[in-house]
């Protein structure tokens, strides 16, 4: 392709809205524009790496026997009320209606559209195990798309959906998918962790995530370098110190002026962080909550919305009003002791480990000192609650854990009989007998895998794309156009390697030889090919972005040269 005529509006200045590389440079080096908050259009070069992506995954996906099949984008209500899911997705689900007045939505995923397929074609267990796959749009009205595709309102997705006659059979779909998925990530050529994660609406048994490391990623990740334990932060956990020394103290009532957050009680008190335990109390549906985890932790809502089972748009901390009521207190002097009217109490599980802490009295100026967790007060649940820290004890070893960010690119699920059982999808065995059919749920995002290979592969200059994802793996370079001897070599070698199959463009514009190194540089193809002064004595420059240095390469060589560098690189 000739640079002349590719539209490729590439930006020097930073767009005012990016605020991550990824995003940055998705605009810069024109691989999209803006259409409306959280919804892009592709320009030919995002366009080119989108399919290369689908390309790897399609590859992958068939070679683990699943089968590529394309789902309808606008899905009936009567399938997700089916499922009770038509409610669960609450208002990130784009919900509309026909002429008719009948309900549909734009799908969010796919769940209930590939189950109800298979509940209409497969009958008995000899067409069964099977695992189906597509890739297509999905639409969720983000509450706030951010980060360019990070968190977009339309992506790309490929949701695949495996239906197997028991668990064991699950089990193979699922170990399939998981290695499916490694290879993928692996050509893509990402850093990335496995690990253990919340199923969040779509439900299931086991979860996995594919998480990219990467300063920007949303998610907290804990991991053990010792037994590579790993899960984000909605499902990690730690060991518990169980050794109790202190012996009990009596209760004791402190006056505490103004004194509301744990920042303030340490100054006042000279006590550290962890020897509080702070009370916050929540809102859920019609049911006041009060949550107690210790002072120096993070609440997990996630972790609290699976024990409450509702959704995350039915929980919120409680407004002043009703932490008077409950507590007879103002705001900052919550606690377990006295609560008044029905208040489900939950206590995380770290604190009947505690002895001799400090809480809100539920006396304005008020907290109590030396509260031991069985003696003053119980709880209604006693659960993990809270978010793990770096130094935290690793739950499988007791090795530290330590802390990072990641971006989900792909989350693997056990279903099981979650969607089977609800939309009827039932199978008979060799026995006459009929059984549920047994589910598991496979995504990946197709343009967060490009924004999170971006993340990873840039540098001051712009993107580094690995080989096997780029637009173009080769791009020709001569440096001025107008001398007839270097335009003649620059053509002749585009012309060869358009023969040979490999993916070229050159630069036939006429500009400065340094805008059009800062162009592939922001683009990032991997080799460049610079024909310069040299041409005369049958000299031309191979560079690898990756690389600062560049090669003097005879121009009979530069072919077999590049040939050889693609093959090593994919």
């Amino acid at each position: 392709m000739r640079l002349s005529q590719l539209l490729v509006p590439t930006l020097r200045e930073i767009p005012a809205e990016a605020e991550i590389p990824s995003h940055i440079l998705m605009l810069k080096a024109a691989l999209m524009r803006k259409l409306a908050s959280g919804v892009y259009i592709y320009l030919p070069l995002g366009q080119r790496i989108l399919r290369k992506v689908e390309q790897i995954v399609r590859e992958e996906m068939d070679r683990a026997g699943s089968q590529e099949v394309l789902m309808a984008a606008l899905i009936p209500a009567e399938l997700l009320k089916e499922s009770g899911r038509w409610d669960v997705f609450g208002p990130e689900m784009f919900k509309l209606k026909d002429r008719n007045e009948r309900d549909f939505c734009l799908g969010p995923t796919h769940e209930e559209v590939f189950t109800d397929l298979i509940r209409n074609e497969v009958k008995s267990y000899r067409q069964l195990p099977l695992i189906l796959y597509q890739i297509q749009t999905k639409f969720r009205d983000e509450r706030r798309p951010r980060f360019g595709v990070m968190r977009s309102r339309e992506f790309i997705m490929k949701d695949a959906y495996s239906f197997d006659v028991d668990w064991e059979g699950l089990d193979k779909s699922f170990n399939k998918m998981y290695e499916a998925y490694c290879r993928i990530f692996d050509r893509c050529g990402l850093k990335y962790l496995v690990v253990e994660a919340d199923s969040g609406a779509m439900g299931g048994k086991d979860s996995k995530e594919f998480m990219v490391i990467s300063s920007i990623g949303e998610a907290a990740i804990a991991y053990c370098d010792n037994c590579g334990y790993a899960a984000n932060e909605e499902k990690a956990e730690c060991l518990i110190n169980q050794e109790i020394v202190e012996e009990m103290l009596p209760k004791e009532k402190v006056y505490t002026p103004n004194i509301r957050t744990i920042e303030e009680l340490v100054n006042f008190l000279g006590i550290t962080p962890d020897k509080f335990v702070k009370t916050l109390i929540y809102k859920a549906k019609d049911n006041v909550i009060a949550a107690l985890i210790r002072g120096d932790r993070d609440l997990n809502e996630t972790k609290l919305l699976n024990i409450l089972g509702i959704r995350e748009e039915e929980l919120e901390l409680a407004d002043a009003s009703i932490v008077e009521k409950v507590t007879g207190a103002k705001v900052g002097f919550a606690g377990p002791i006295g609560l008044k009217g029905e208040v489900l109490i939950i206590v995380d599980n770290e604190i009947p480990q505690m002895r001799n802490f400090i809480l809100g009295a539920n006396e304005t100026d008020y907290h109590i000192k030396n509260v031991n967790y069985g003696r003053d007060f119980k709880a209604d649940v006693v659960a993990d609650i809270k978010n793990v820290i770096e130094g935290d004890k690793c739950p499988r070893c007791g090795s530290p854990l330590k802390i990072d960010r990641g971006i989900e690119v792909g989350h693997i699920f056990k279903l099981g009989t979650k969607y089977s059982d609800a939309l009827g999808a039932k199978y008979v065995d060799e026995d006459g007998n009929e059984k549920p059919i047994i589910m598991g749920c496979y995504g990946i995002g197709i343009n967060r895998t490009v924004a999170a290979i971006i993340e990873q592969h840039h540098d001051e200059k712009g993107i580094i794309w690995p080989m096997s994802v780029a637009p173009y793996h080769v791009i020709i370079v001569p440096v001025n156009v107008s001398n007839e001897a270097q335009n003649r070599v620059a053509e002749d070698i585009y012309v060869v390697l358009q023969k040979e199959g490999i993916e070229v463009l050159i630069d036939d514009r006429d500009l400065r030889a340094g805008v059009k190194f800062n162009d592939a540089d922001l683009l990032g193809i991997p080799i460049r090919i610079t024909v310069g002064k040299k041409v005369d004595d049958g000299i031309v420059e191979i560079k690898l972005r990756e690389k600062e240095e560049a090669e003097e390469v005879k121009i009979s060589d530069v072919v077999e040269k590049v040939k050889n560098i693609i093959k090593e690189k994919m």
